[in-house]
């Protein structure tokens, strides 16, 4: 209705007439303006002339840089991009002093027979930018010299990493041509005579390798057709552990700025490798960035990268969503009566997460990526985490995350701090055992499980002498873990069989309510103010349980397993003991929910589907990691898992700490006893089957029980009934060897007979 009366009052007016129209044209107007500003120009002519002249002199032919600065400014605004002056502030910086060293070339060439240059082409700006060379004096040099002080400083700022990788290159030869030394040449032995002296090799910087006795090196003969001048011997893997450990104390045990606690030395930082860190191309980030802005913009989502987090393994682009803006179109007639279209915004809302979620494989396709995460939302951010995959990963080495301060200050509160690796971001990321209480940590085979339980093991030794953390290490695949068997961190050496493993976990169970009654006589109510006032060896220590394959253990007993983990899990914590539990199979029958609720910390390497992954983190995602060290981290207190690149912990490294405390010539604490009860524990099999715990309790209530059943036993044993059933087998097994009949002239179970 509005509309029609508009139109219709419109039709009503008399229309203006044709010249009226022309005068009040746009056009007009321009060409008045022209005129005035020609008279204008042509009247004061004279100044302007002056004025012309006078900025020659100052600036000379810099008139041009002046001039294409204001066009692109002008430029850059009308295209709202004044943000590349803050986001590429180098490289302007770069192009101005670029722009310096040619304005200064200008103010070298000294032509004075123009009027418009008296002071030369660059004008007096240009001299000054070369030190006001004059001719004729010597200043040139000068002048040379900041002009190849400009083109420096421009590299500088528009290359900073090339340029400076090539000045220290440049100047590193050079320093190493006075500092180079002659190296000594080897001894020559003469052709045909019998070689006694052999030179060993070795890149090793720690370990030497012991020579040949006199009684080997004569069995070893060579023939005098091939004379070798140096002879590089083979290593021997029979080599005495003592003495390589004597070498690595010698080397490293003997500086007078190590730690000393009761006695026992630390290790120090030394003893690990450094790895170089790997320089990304921002260049390429940047680039990357584009092509995510572009892929979204394609598919109808309107997001915008806001920030990148350069990772060891994965970049991190943080993408904030854009809005979804709803217009609508709206014709209106202007005075000359023409139909006008606009657009009118109706409604504005933020773009879903749910939308970049969906384009995830596309992304992938356009960045030519094998796989991408997606972290929607990353928690306390506000935009969306695109982890994309490096073309080249950075190894992160144990000793760089130990150096970091996030490591030195947890280790300055505990002593059981865990250096774990580096974030999607770069950032460094440590973890105290005591906090966790208990890990979880599931992997497929090649993906960096095994070496996370090193690193965890020697990020413990670093700091924790004998008296404070005692290590039991269970390795049912016999290769992993028993090289710390020579370590005095032992509770006992490295168990390897599965029936020694079962009764290390009753072991430990009994151990635990054995330190609640200490606690409970001192009146502590957990370790840390049971130990406040202990030196030495009456301390408790920390007792921290490290299983590498969880699998096999629950295979040989279901049952018992899962019901001493769990208790361990739920009243260990104030007695110091802690569990390190890992495997290959996150399946299940292996990690079940009772274990899952009892673990809240978790670790998950690269998984083979996303069921593997729901099983051990509740959530997909476990199955795009990249593997080799490629991990989720959960803590407790974490709503979403963080992505992390492992330490990497080579073989030499951890051969180094063993050797290190096993060079310190001290007497060995005490055992905990666990020997005992492992040789008393029950063990053989019966009918193929290991022998069950419960046999001797089953066998009592068989002399005390006429009948003895399948749920008799379940029910007075507390037990499943797959156990009950195979206890029951082995019950009339053992009976039936013994020649003794089941309850004999005792009075039966009254409940058996209710039917």
């Amino acid at each position: 209705m509005t509309r029609r009366s508009v139109s219709s009052r419109r039709s009503h007016e008399p229309r203006r007439s044709g010249g009226v129209s022309q005068f009040t044209a746009r056009l007009l107007w321009i060409f008045i303006f022209l005129i005035i500003a020609a008279v204008l120009i042509w009247v004061f002519r004279a100044e302007i002339n002056d004025f012309f002249l006078n900025v020659f002199a100052a600036i000379g032919w810099g008139i041009i840089f002046v001039a294409g600065f204001i066009l692109m400014v002008l430029i850059l605004t009308l295209r709202r991009n004044l943000s590349s002056f803050f986001y590429y502030w180098n490289i302007w910086l770069g192009i101005f002093v670029f722009v310096f060293a040619i304005w200064g070339i200008l103010g070298l060439l000294r032509y004075t027979q123009a009027a418009l240059t008296p002071n030369g082409l660059g004008g007096s700006f240009g001299a000054a930018l070369v030190a006001n060379p004059a001719p004729g004096a010597g200043g040139t040099g000068i002048g040379i010299l900041c002009l190849f002080a400009y083109i420096i400083l421009g590299f500088l700022f528009v290359m900073p990493r090339q340029t400076w990788n090539a000045v220290k290159g440049f100047f590193g030869g050079i320093w190493s041509l006075f500092t180079a030394k002659q190296a000594p040449r080897p001894p020559v032995q003469p052709t045909g005579l019998p070689q006694q002296q052999y030179q060993t090799t070795s890149t090793t910087p720690v370990v030497n390798r012991q020579e040949y006795p006199p009684a080997e090196i004569e069995e070893r003969k060579y023939t005098p057709e091939k004379p070798s001048p140096i002879i590089t011997a083979p290593f021997k893997p029979s080599r005495d552990i003592h003495q390589v450990a004597e070498d690595v104390w010698k080397k490293y045990g003997k500086s007078g700025k190590l730690v000393e606690i009761d006695g026992w030395r630390l290790p120090p930082i030394d003893i690990l490798d450094t790895s170089p860190e790997f320089q990304f191309s921002e260049e390429d980030n940047l680039q990357r960035a584009q092509l995510i802005e572009n892929t979204l913009s394609s598919y109808g989502v309107d997001a915008k990268v806001v920030q990148i987090n350069a990772g060891p393994t994965v970049t991190q682009f943080g993408v904030e969503p854009g809005w979804d803006i709803k217009y609508r179109e709206v014709r209106d007639r202007d005075r000359d009566g023409k139909i006008q279209v606009r657009r009118e915004e109706i409604s504005k809302t933020r773009v879903k997460v749910e939308r970049i979620n969906s384009l995830s494989n596309d992304l992938a396709l356009a960045l030519a990526a094998p796989t991408i995460r997606i972290e929607a939302p990353v928690p306390g951010k506000s935009y969306i985490g695109v982890e994309v995959p490096n073309t080249t990963s950075d190894m992160v080495s144990l000793r760089g995350v130990v150096e970091t301060g996030a490591y030195q200050k947890l280790v300055a509160k505990s002593k059981m701090a865990l250096a774990l690796g580096k974030g999607a971001g770069g950032e460094s990321i440590a973890a105290d055992l005591t906090k966790m209480p208990h890990l979880l940590i599931a992997g497929a085979t090649g993906s960096g499980k095994t070496v996370c339980l090193n690193t965890i093991v020697c990020a413990l030794l670093l700091n924790n002498t004998p008296n404070e953390v005692r290590f039991i290490l269970i390795d049912p695949k016999r290769v992993e873990l028993t090289q710390y068997n020579s370590i005095p961190h032992l509770a006992t050496p490295v168990i390897v069989d599965t029936d020694k493993a079962l009764n290390a976990l009753r072991w430990l169970c009994q151990e635990m309510d054995k330190r609640y009654k200490q606690m409970a006589g001192a009146g502590a109510r957990n370790i840390e103010g049971y130990n406040k006032d202990k030196r030495g060896e009456e301390k408790m220590p920390y007792m921290v349980l490290v299983v590498d394959e969880l699998a096999d253990l629950m295979m040989a007993g279901y049952d018992e397993v899962e019901t001493n983990l769990c208790r361990l899990a739920q009243l260990a914590r104030a007695t110091g003991i802690h569990l390190v539990v890992a495997t290959q199979r996150p399946s299940v029958d292996v990690v079940t929910g009772l274990i899952k609720a009892n673990f809240p910390t978790r670790i998950s390497f690269a998984v083979t589907s996303a069921v593997d992954s729901r099983t051990i983190l509740d959530g997909a995602g476990a199955e795009k990691l990249l593997g080799r060290g490629d991990m989720l981290y959960m803590p407790t207190e974490a709503a979403k898992p963080k992505r992390i690149q492992g330490c990497f912990l080579s073989d030499t490294e951890i051969e180094r700490l063993v050797y290190f405390w096993g060079g310190q010539r001290q007497q060995e604490p005490d055992k905990l006893r666990m020997e005992t009860l492992i040789a008393t524990a029950p063990v053989g099999t019966i009918g193929g089957h290991p022998r069950d715990p419960l046999l001797e309790q089953a066998k009592a209530l068989a002399n005390e029980y006429s009948e003895v059943s399948t749920s008799f036993l379940q029910r007075k044993l507390h037990i499943g009934y797959p156990r009950a059933a195979r206890l029951k087998e082995q019950l009339d097994a053992v009976l039936e060897e013994e020649g003794i009949e089941p309850g004999s002239a005792k009075p039966e179970d009254p409940n058996d007979n209710i039917m």
